[in-house]
């Protein structure tokens, strides 16, 4: 039977992994991680693992004895220097791995500071990793000053476990308002007055400078001249593919690792999924930040590596938690022309309805899953109702099935 390696211990290796074995696959199954703790969920790191809410072992997505009871192969803290595909073989640490079939599910990396502004300095984080977010941790105590860089969903849940734990917060965004990338007005409207009324300063339309300090950061010069005093700084200005393995071994590169609509890259024996993979969607080729994704993209190639054929359709959604409300995204967004609010039920609770002429592409509900739902079910069915009968309050959504 074949042996098949995955690269790349974070959801959706463990979830091709899981998906194999489940499909009565009895060939070798390799599981390669960087890190050292087993595969576990990323969402909550910024939010209910950083809050202190949620024990590390509640972020493993299984237990570490799931994998030797499946007969799978589970190496953590190992670095894979390289793939030779003629040979079909993977090195880590100067050891050679064969494989008959190939999964590269290596997710992707934040971007960071550069050095020559104080990127390099003590006290400067991200939040991608376990490690990462215990680093971080010991900086939250009441009255500490943070500078957070970047206004997307990332700093902005990193700005409201800040702001519950009683810091001093100044967020900065580059761009004309937070959520400028991903979300309408409207939506950054929204999430505006809620930071601001939980006490986070929120600077738009100003970058950073500078970083200031010796070792380690101290306080942060702004590009209008402002300077302010900080304990330390996260940066969340966004994630890009980890596809440095796949560039190297030669492999085809288009805003990630390139594959066809089965998951396969533009080599037949080595296949992709998750965060760092582009794939066709309706007719354009995306790139998709999303534990679901992630799931099914990952379980649609354990099927297709077992000769299923089966061509992976994306349904995005999204989610993300700040303070009491949960925003719930479906669809994607981008190219809308139009754009309608509708007022939920409860108090704080909208959704935001996003058109290309007449066509519904994608809902933002806050503290709304009956909108969320509906949303994501018509979005899915191809149907598009008319936006003034979705704005209407006296509209039961759930006729417009």
């Amino acid at each position: 039977m074949s042996h098949i390696v995955v690269i790349g211990a974070g959801q959706a290796g463990a979830s091709l992994v899981a998906k194999l074995r489940n499909l009565g696959h009895s060939g070798a199954v390799t599981l390669i991680g960087a890190e050292t703790a087993p595969p576990y969920q990323r969402p909550p790191l910024s939010k209910a693992y950083l809050l202190g809410d949620m024990a590390v072992e509640r972020l493993y997505l299984r237990p570490e004895s799931f994998y030797a009871e499946n007969d799978i192969t589970l190496r953590l803290d190992t670095n894979v220097q390289g793939i030779d595909r003629d040979n079909r073989t993977v090195t880590t640490g100067g050891e050679t791995v064969p494989y008959d079939m190939l999964a590269l599910c290596t997710g992707s990396v934040p971007r960071r500071l550069p050095d020559s502004i104080g990127g390099a300095l003590g006290g400067v984080h991200v939040v991608r990793t376990l490690t990462d977010v215990d680093d971080m941790a010991p900086e939250f105590a009441p009255g500490r000053r943070v500078l957070i860089v970047g206004g997307g969903y990332i700093g902005l849940e990193a700005a409201a476990v800040a702001a519950k734990k009683g810091l001093d917060v100044t967020l900065v965004e580059m761009a004309d308002r937070i959520l400028q990338r991903v979300a309408s007005p409207e939506t950054s409207d929204y999430f505006r007055a809620l930071h601001t009324a939980h006490g986070v300063k929120i600077l738009e339309g100003v970058g950073l400078e500078t970083l200031t300090g010796e070792s380690r950061v101290t306080g942060a010069r702004l590009s209008d001249g402002t300077e302010i005093a900080v304990d330390f700084a996260i940066v969340g200005v966004g994630i890009t593919p980890a596809t440095q393995l796949a560039e190297a071994a030669g492999l085809e590169i288009e805003n990630g690792i390139r594959t066809d609509a089965e998951g396969r890259t533009s080599d037949p024996h080595i296949w992709a999924a998750g965060d760092c993979t582009s794939f066709p969607w309706r007719g354009q080729r995306i790139r998709l930040e999303s534990v679901p994704n992630a799931i099914d993209q990952a379980e649609c190639v354990a099927q297709n590596m077992l000769g299923a054929g089966k061509e992976y359709v994306a349904k995005p959604w999204f989610w993300s938690d700040q303070y009491d409300i949960k925003l719930q995204i479906a669809g994607l967004n981008a190219g809308y022309t139009r754009v309608f609010t509708r007022k939920g039920d409860k108090e704080g609770s909208q959704s935001i309805w996003y058109y290309n002429g007449d066509r519904l592409l994608a809902v933002d509900a806050m503290n709304d899953p009956r909108a969320y739902m509906i949303g994501k079910r018509l979005i899915e069915g191809g149907k598009s109702p008319d936006p003034m009968t979705v704005t209407d309050p006296a509209t039961d959504l759930k006729a417009l099935m």
